[in-house]
């Protein structure tokens, strides 16, 4: 599978050179992503498990496959490497990922998302898609195995990637910035570890939790002098002390603003038309009704309406408008049902459109066009 022919101007190709950039001059030691020579769109990460966990001896291996709307829509992950949490080779369910849309915002990149990968680990499936719940017996045996798995795309073994990754942390000099994962995501964590938690977690209390969660954020190495920079892409920062976090989190309220205005006009308007037609339609009815009174009444005294017909025929022909009368009798009918239903059904089915745009984040790309 090769790229698809895209302009490498675009924002969505800056965007995942941008990313890709930063991940390999600011590498990790606990985790490393990158995309493959012959599909940008598709990466292959490997992230050590959580620590403190039944997963803390464990180096997991997976793919990450993006959207061509990204970083407007959310990533799809697979693990590779077997472990007990995850289905091996199936799209997994998780609100950082394409099962949750209406969670993600653009300003969060690929680091993010592995970090808060290696938080999710920790939680229960519940039935989630992709998800599993083997016993922490079988998740450490996993853990012990997963080092010597071999991805036949990078032609490495999980240890291998994560000993190349130490290497390049430790010989990288910028100072260390720490990732954190994001509040919403952090509140969904602790969400899903409440609702059952494994047995490790069970036994831990609240301040051994907040502990654990702390271990779990990454230290990495930016560039100095494009720290700013790489941190406004790939949200590295916490958002209450990033500004290009709440930049981003401001634009994103803002388009979504705009959005739901647009589609509130648009609904407003609809309906001032179907009324406006419904107007029109009690109209007619009752011009038609007063038409077939006029004709019963016509049918009851034929007398009468030939002497006021022979009356005002008389008087258009004394003031030489007998011709023009005689061609509006012969062209004027009388007003007859419209299917109006028709411009009501297209109304309809043009506001359920602009609906299901504003849903589906298209109107987010034409008011950014625009």
């Amino acid at each position: 599978m090769s790229t698809p022919a895209f302009n490498p101007r675009s924002p969505t190709m800056r965007r995942i050179m941008r990313e890709a950039k930063e991940l390999s001059s600011s590498p990790s030691p606990d985790y490393t992503a990158a995309p493959l020579e012959s599909d940008i769109f598709e990466w292959h990460f490997t992230i050590r498990g959580p620590p403190n966990s039944v997963y803390a001896a464990g180096i997991y291996h997976g793919r990450i496959v993006l959207p061509t709307q990204y970083p407007l829509r959310p990533p799809n992950f697979r693990f590779t490497t077997p472990s007990g949490r995850f289905e091996v080779n199936r799209e997994i369910c998780l609100s950082i990922s394409g099962f949750h849309e209406e969670m993600w915002q653009p300003a969060w990149g690929i680091r993010t998302a592995l970090v808060a990968l290696r938080s999710f680990m920790e939680t229960n499936a519940d039935g989630q898609v992709g998800g599993l719940d083997a016993t922490d017996a079988v998740k450490r045996s996993m853990a012990v195995d997963s080092p010597s798995f071999r991805c036949a795309t990078c032609r490495k073994t999980n240890a291998e990637i994560i000993a190349e990754c130490e290497a390049a942390a430790a010989a990288s000099s910028s100072a260390a910035a720490t990732v954190e994962v994001p509040e919403e995501l952090k509140l969904a964590f602790k969400d899903q570890m409440g609702s059952g938690g494994g047995a490790d977690a069970a036994q831990q209390d609240d301040k051994d939790e907040e502990a654990r969660l702390a271990e779990g954020f990454v230290q990495t190495v930016p560039d100095g002098q494009n720290a700013a920079g790489q941190n406004a892409v790939s949200q590295n920062a916490a958002a209450h002390n990033d500004p290009a976090a709440r930049a981003a989190a401001q634009l994103q309220a803002h388009l979504q603003a705009q959005n739901t205005a647009f589609v509130q006009q648009i609904q407003q308007q609809m309906q001032q038309q179907m009324q406006q037609q419904h107007a029109q339609l009690q109209q007619q009815q009752q011009q038609q009704w007063q038409n077939q009174t006029h004709h019963a009444h016509v049918h009851q005294n034929p007398n009468h309406y030939q002497n006021q017909q022979q009356q005002q025929q008389h008087n258009m022909n004394n003031m030489g408008g007998g011709h023009n009368v005689d061609f509006l009798q012969r062209n004027v009918a009388y007003a007859e049902d419209v299917p109006v239903w028709i411009d009501m059904a297209i109304a309809g089915l043009l506001c359920l459109l602009t609906t299901l745009m504003f849903k589906w984040g298209y109107l987010d790309r034409l008011l950014m066009i625009l």
